[in-house]
């Protein structure tokens, strides 16, 4: 009985090792992709990473602890409240300490200092009545991540996000991260702008990927005077230096635009030259693939060109793609932080990263308030991130790069 067992156990034991051999025999080329994009570690963390900042955009609303448009004169570069946490009634409860503004009677400037005498206690996920927002457009609610609740606070019934509310006592506001000039909440409004400067990179390149592919797939396809067109305007799109082209067409976006429009403005500008290193990646492919047997036996069967392009050609080297556009957003992320920065892209009230830093242009303010820098530091976070994820992906989509 005992030898039945051992010999069906070795059956089951060579039965799944089969199985594994077979598996690894039919892995897809996605399925050796995502093993090759394992054993990159640095381009595993750099994803996480990224998807961290997709997270904040998405819930930006909602991680603010004020709204970041609000303004109080008499918080003007506030320093950073630090969250600390004491044990009481045998819990632990965080909490900031109080800021104490004076105003300096020769400058008029004002001057903070951490008045550690006066807590604020910090509740998690709780109401901010002062701050109702639609969470993804769909409903309103006025809940966030951290909110320091004082006594007697006017809780409605319902938040209301068409009014503002006026509240004769609402919870108290922290500044994580300080405040700017204006005496706004830079962490609220740090949360606000990655939403523009996290997408603007994403749209940018779809747009750079839509025209790039369909225009090299055109050259690389036809030939002839087609391809001759296409690569000559290519040629002149890349003649020209990119910066000033930039700053040119940016400074002809109107100053009364909406955030919107401007949005899209500038997302049009950066895509203006970013499809042509694409378009010329695709063409390269396409001539090297158009005259292979199944190309031919697609067009023999009747399909159309456009057919063709995304059925049949474009699949064979997608990951390629995907691995280009991730190095590309980077770019677009910089190109929308400088443009801004110089006061040519996204304009206040709209909030970006680049906006944000505009406020630290002056040495001397940045001296006296350091915590301004931050936005840059979500930038080069940002960039470093997606450049390891796209050589991950390089690496990963390439049969031929170093496997040990």
């Amino acid at each position: 009985m005992a030898t039945d067992e051992n010999n069906l156990d070795a059956v089951i034991t060579a039965a799944k090792n089969t199985e594994n051999e077979d598996q690894q025999w039919i892995a897809s080329h996605w399925t050796l992709v995502w093993w090759r994009f394992k054993r990159h570690q640095l381009a595993m963390g750099a994803a996480v990473v990224i998807a961290l900042f997709y997270v904040i955009a998405l819930s930006s609303e909602f991680l603010a602890t004020q709204a970041p448009r609000e303004s109080i004169a008499e918080m003007s570069y506030a320093p950073p409240q630090s969250l600390n946490v004491e044990l009481s009634d045998g819990k632990l409860r965080p909490f900031v300490y109080g800021i104490k503004s004076e105003r300096d009677p020769e400058t008029y400037a004002m001057s903070h200092t951490i008045d550690k005498t006066e807590k604020y206690y910090i509740t998690y996920f709780a109401r901010n009545p002062a701050y109702a927002y639609k969470f993804w457009g769909l409903f309103c609610t006025d809940r966030h991540l951290m909110v320091a609740v004082v006594e007697d606070v006017e809780m409605p019934a319902e938040p209301d996000c068409t009014v503002d509310n006026v509240l004769t006592k609402t919870p108290r506001n922290i500044y994580v991260l300080g405040t700017d000039r204006m005496g706004r909440d830079m962490w609220s409004r740090i949360m606000l702008g990655t939403r523009i400067s996290m997408s603007i990179g994403l749209v940018g390149v779809a747009i750079s990927l839509i025209i790039g592919i369909f225009m090299g797939g055109i050259s690389g396809l036809r030939g002839g005077w087609t391809d001759l067109v296409i690569q000559r305007l290519i040629e002149q799109l890349r003649a020209m230096p990119t910066i000033p082209l930039w700053l040119a067409l940016a400074a002809a976006v109107p100053a009364d635009w909406s955030i919107t429009k401007q949005y899209f403005a500038i997302v049009v500008i950066l895509s203006v030259i970013g499809w042509t290193t694409l378009a010329r990646e695709v063409r390269g492919r396409f001539l090297a693939m158009r005259e292979e047997d199944f190309v031919l036996a697609a067009r023999l069967y009747g399909s159309g060109q456009i057919r063709i392009i995304f059925r049949h050609m474009l699949p064979s080297f997608v990951s390629h793609i995907i691995a280009s556009i991730s190095l590309s957003i980077p770019g677009i992320i910089l190109a929308e932080t400088s443009l801004s920065f110089l006061g040519l892209g996204m304009r206040p009230p709209a909030i970006s990263w680049g906006v944000l830093l505009k406020e630290a242009q002056n040495v001397r303010t940045v001296d006296q308030a350091p915590w301004l820098l931050l936005p840059g530091v979500f930038v080069v976070v940002a960039v470093l991130a997606f450049n390891f994820l796209g050589d991950g992906l390089r690496d990963a989509a390439d049969p031929y790069s170093n496997r040990n």
